[in-house]
């Protein structure tokens, strides 16, 4: 299905070629857009558009390695292209690597984006959906949190997704040309149900699926589970995890909803539920046929105890609710590295996708 001349056609895809990137370029080929990516490889491959291409039986419009914040080489995009609308997924999203150098972090995610903001605005392109993040709410209370819970970063990594969402709204307000769709994500992973895309992070993973992943499929000897002491029923982190193709699909219902009204529009993106390390390391060997060893580590710097989501704001507004559960993501993320073991640089030709 083609979208409506109402709402954008052609998007622009900051970090098109990353996790959550690769799988809503896909997306947005399946109902017709016409999608232009962007991305510096920082944490991605472009051999993955390949496969963007493969499942999406289209071409992606172009492709541009770069770093948003040269505007220079971002304004020639859409010089050449008649962007209508813009997807935000390039940053550095590692909350431990933030903590190691959040000058950079701060750098990359609140300089990317007023560089794109500045281009934008320079082009005439005033839609944007941003990927913002749960790690916002910080050590909130327990409980599902819903947008109006009060921020409070605990690491530089959600601090500069805050302030992000602070330059956003502050532009609305003196733009009212501008919609700004913010999606704060609980936690995706899986992966795309054919096996050919999933998340291959560089280096040691800091998410725990990949980490799990990489551990069944033997890349690494053990999973590090980092605290046991928290206050939650077995002493492990809670998280709402969320399958990345419900994800892209939240991102594709925003696109559809940027004409509704001008102005910041921020939503929560989970299941509006919670899994701790130790069930989802017990759902992960479920669905790969073995046991993860794991160790205990301490908890790294910046972690809290629970982060769950209240999904009422974006069920009203749109009619948007999650399809998938923790089981799918756990089967689908080994699917992927089963198929990809060395991830996609250790992938010397497509693997055939395994029957259901």
């Amino acid at each position: 299905m083609a979208p409506s001349e109402s709402v954008p056609s052609t998007v622009l895809v900051t970090g098109g070629a990353g996790f959550i990137g690769s799988h809503a370029c896909v997306e947005l080929l399946d109902h017709g857009y016409e999608v232009i990516v962007v991305d510096d490889y920082s944490n991605s491959t472009p051999q993955v558009l390949a496969r963007v291409e493969r499942l999406a039986g289209r071409f992606v419009g172009a492709v541009y390695e770069l770093d948003i914040r040269d505007r220079r080489a971002l304004s020639a995009v859409f010089e050449r292209h008649p962007v209508d609308a813009v997807v935000h997924f390039a940053a550095h999203t590692s909350v431990s690597g933030s903590t190691r150098l959040p000058v950079q972090y701060y750098d990359n995610n609140v300089g990317g984006t007023t560089a794109l903001l500045h281009t934008m605005h320079e082009h005439g392109v005033h839609q944007l959906v941003f990927s913002s993040s749960c790690s916002v709410y910080g050590d909130a209370d327990h409980g599902p949190l819903d947008e109006g819970t009060p921020p409070r970063p605990t690491n530089p990594y959600a601090a500069s997704k805050w302030l992000c969402e602070q330059v956003l709204a502050d532009v609305c307000r003196h733009h009212p040309e501008y919609t700004v769709m913010c999606l704060r994500y609980f936690n995706p992973t899986g992966a795309h149900p054919s096996g050919l895309l999933g998340e291959d992070p560089r280096g040691e993973p800091d998410h725990l699926m990949p980490s799990m992943a990489q551990v069944a499929v033997g890349r690494r000897e053990r999973l590090r589970v980092f605290g046991v002491d928290y206050p939650t029923p077995d002493g492990t982190a809670i998280r709402d995890y969320i399958h990345v193709m419900d994800t892209v699909h939240a991102h594709r219902v925003a696109l559809d909803h940027l004409t509704d009204a001008p102005g910041m529009h921020v939503y929560n993106l989970g299941r509006g539920s919670g899994s701790s390390v130790l069930e989802v390391i017990a759902a992960f060997s479920e669905a790969c046929g073995r046991a993860v060893p794991y160790e205990i580590a301490p908890r790294r710097p910046g972690d809290v105890a629970e982060l769950v989501a209240d999904l009422s704001a974006v069920e009203r507004a749109w009619g948007w609710r999650p399809t998938l559960g923790l089981a799918d993501m756990c089967r689908d993320a080994w699917r992927f590295q089963h198929l990809n073991p060395g991830g996609y640089a250790g992938s010397a030709r497509w693997p055939k996708p395994e029957e259901e």
